[in-house]
């Protein structure tokens, strides 16, 4: 939510995290905070699949060619995610929409109803389920290939505990840190996937259009 409002400007924006939290439990209640969990959900299952099964084949498919193992795992990374981005971007389509939505949990329609409504409103297309295909390619492309290009490479080259413990500690802290980059080079292909999916400013005018021009407009605007 936080990611969608458009600055300081934004008359429905929050001052702060803190101030979002807050606002949404003083208007939407607890169960706010869930609001477009659903498509998340059934999301999750394919969604892993189709990462870790197409990072392999990748995986495999490089390893006939000339990268070294280090790049190869970082383009098995990419590919992965973009893979994974095609599947994923309609149910983060139906997510966003529930989300803006500022009515409480129990009055906004059900995941499959919103889901009806985008398809007989704007389609299966770019301006419909699909919209903001090409910042999801950037946000899954973009985090898979940093997070598994750096895992591997950096797991292979700190030496490996005989200690269950601290090898547990090992690779919990190496995924740790390559989540935390990952999140942070991506971010701001999340942040112009919301603001495309999410409510335009001017109802009937598009603003956030594509992908890189979105984060121009966010960049000039708002820093």
């Amino acid at each position: 939510r936080f990611q969608i409002q458009r600055g300081k400007t934004d008359p429905t924006g929050y001052k702060s995290l803190g101030d979002c939290f807050r606002t949404i439990f003083q208007r939407e209640g607890f169960l706010g905070f869930y609001k477009g969990i659903f498509p998340p959900i059934l999301a999750e299952t394919p969604k892993r699949a189709v990462k870790f099964f197409t990072f392999e084949q990748y995986k495999k498919l490089l390893g006939y060619g000339s990268l070294p193992p280090g790049l190869g795992f970082a383009v098995a990374g990419l590919g992965s995610g973009l893979t994974e981005a095609v599947v994923v971007n309609p149910f983060e389509v139906v997510k966003v929409t529930l989300q803006t939505n500022r009515t409480t949990f129990t009055e906004q329609p059900s995941s499959f109803v919103q889901a009806r409504q985008i398809i007989k409103t704007d389609g299966l297309g770019f301006q419909g389920l699909n919209k903001g295909l090409t910042a999801t390619l950037g946000r899954h492309g973009v985090f898979n290939m940093v997070y598994f290009g750096f895992y591997f490479n950096v797991k292979n080259i700190l030496p490996v505990n005989k200690d269950p413990n601290l090898e547990f500690l090992r690779k919990f802290g190496i995924g740790l840190v390559s989540g935390t980059i990952a999140s942070i080079i991506n971010i701001p292909f999340d942040v112009a996937k919301s603001r495309i999916q999410g409510p335009q400013p001017v109802p009937g005018e598009i603003k956030y259009r594509t992908c890189f021009k979105t984060m121009a407009t966010v960049y000039k605007e708002e820093g």
